[in-house]
């Protein structure tokens, strides 16, 4: 098949890189890409959140199959414009792609069809935001209703400080449209834990298990990011806890979809939290793979993703064979100094062209060719580094290793991924 990935970054590459090891492949295409992916596939100026100018694009390229990265495009309707023409997406249409697009949407799913998540309020004025904070104690979860590029949460210590977001966000609008509907809800104690699983809307199939790590500094301090590392499979998630997933989460999903006139074929992401007494809570849902979790995910999957995919476009995802990962995966986020919040671009990466260990992959995040056909840094993070071992011990070693071999200016990473669990 013809094969088109939409987005440009390091899910999108790890996306590309399972689909160029698939035997469903014949080519395959980009738009935007990145230089990474420029080695694996046809890359095509373009914005995956025009569902019109997608659809002339992949008419025009004679694609079969379109799978969706990012969660942008799937709120603008790409999906429903691209099966319209007949083209197979993986990746819900505008409808399904609200659990992710709306906190209010997605928290009132939940609360509707019996999926367990914390106690909340929709607020659209500052009367109801100090309602909702006072009937609360500390910690206060503040929540943007729509997408705000992982910027749209927030976990607060004071009242004060909790009216002051909800202030920001509806009068002085710091994240526009987003922001004009606030979820306040409880805080949840526990350990934080991303399941993903794709879906075609009557069965739902859980990839390898995965743990990130959200805060930018060694020992999970510091600043909220989009994630500076993952490791694939979790050592600790076996069978019954997959499977109480399964039972109390993702099938109550799929069934709210289907009562609601839903369809759904694509990802489920749910972000849960294990609470002390091993009971969990949503703490949201995305629509589309985790990044950088799928850097870890894709590359232990045990079967052939883009079979896996194409079963799942056409309704039968329960056909296709889904073999146990047989090695672990262990991905460290290289960013630029000064992520999540003000950084430099533009600088030159070295190193990366150099012959690297085969069980070494590097995903390319935030580059871009500058004019003389460099690869420099264009975001964030800027490269995801995956090792595969038998071992998380010996991938973390293998990672680093590897990791000591790539600089550009003001570099910065963690040096503790996964170690909390060995």
């Amino acid at each position: 098949m013809r094969i088109m990935v939409l987005g440009g970054g390091g899910r999108e590459h790890a996306i590309v890189h399972a689909f160029s090891r698939s035997k469903v492949t014949t080519k395959l295409h980009c738009c935007p890409g990145n230089p990474g992916i420029a080695k694996l596939a046809a890359c095509h100026a373009g914005n995956p959140s025009d569902p019109f100018q997608m659809t002339a694009l992949c008419k025009r390229l004679d694609i079969d199959l379109v799978f969706i990265g990012p969660e942008a495009p799937l709120v603008a309707g790409t999906a429903d414009a691209l099966r319209d023409a007949g083209i197979l997406v993986m990746g819900p249409g505008k409808l399904g792609a609200q659990l992710e697009g709306s906190k209010v949407f997605s928290k009132n799913f939940m609360k509707k069809h019996g999926i367990p998540t914390s106690s909340f309020d929709c607020c659209q004025t500052i009367e109801e935001c100090a309602a909702a904070i006072g009937k609360r104690s500390a910690p206060y979860v503040v929540k943007a209703d729509g997408l705000a590029a992982g910027k749209g949460a927030f976990l607060l210590d004071t009242k004060e400080e909790a009216m002051t977001v909800c202030s920001m966000m509806l009068d002085d609008m710091i994240l526009g449209a987003a922001g004009k509907k606030i979820i306040i809800e409880d805080f949840v104690e526990g350990q934080e834990m991303t399941i993903l699983a794709i879906t075609d809307g009557e069965t739902v199939r859980i990839l390898p298990s995965s743990q990130d790590h959200k805060r930018a500094l060694d020992g999970d301090k510091g600043s909220n990011t989009g994630g500076m590392g993952a490791y694939s499979p979790v050592p600790w998630v076996d069978d019954a806890f997959l499977k109480k997933v399964e039972d109390t989460i993702l099938m109550p999903t799929l069934e709210g979809l289907k009562k609601e006139g839903i369809p759904f074929c694509g990802v489920i992401y749910a972000g849960i939290m294990i609470k002390p007494d091993g009971s969990l809570s949503v703490l949201e849902y995305n629509v589309r793979l985790g990044d950088p979790e799928a850097q870890v995910v894709l590359p232990v999957f045990g079967g052939d993703f883009g079979e896996a995919v194409f079963a799942c476009c056409k309704g039968d995802l329960a056909k296709v064979e889904w073999p146990a990962p047989e090695c672990v995966a262990l991905g460290v986020v290289m960013a630029s100094g000064g992520y999540p919040e003000t950084y430099q671009k533009g600088f030159p990466i070295r190193g990366l062209d150099q012959p690297m260990p085969d069980n070494i992959l590097i995903f390319h995040a935030g580059t871009r060719f500058d004019a003389q056909g460099q690869v420099v840094t264009a975001g964030g993070r800027v490269l995801g580094v995956t090792a595969l071992a038998e071992t998380l011990p010996q991938a973390f070693h293998s990672v680093y290793q590897t990791i000591d071999r790539i600089q550009f200016q003001n570099r910065i990473l963690r040096s503790d991924i996964s170690k909390r669990v060995w």
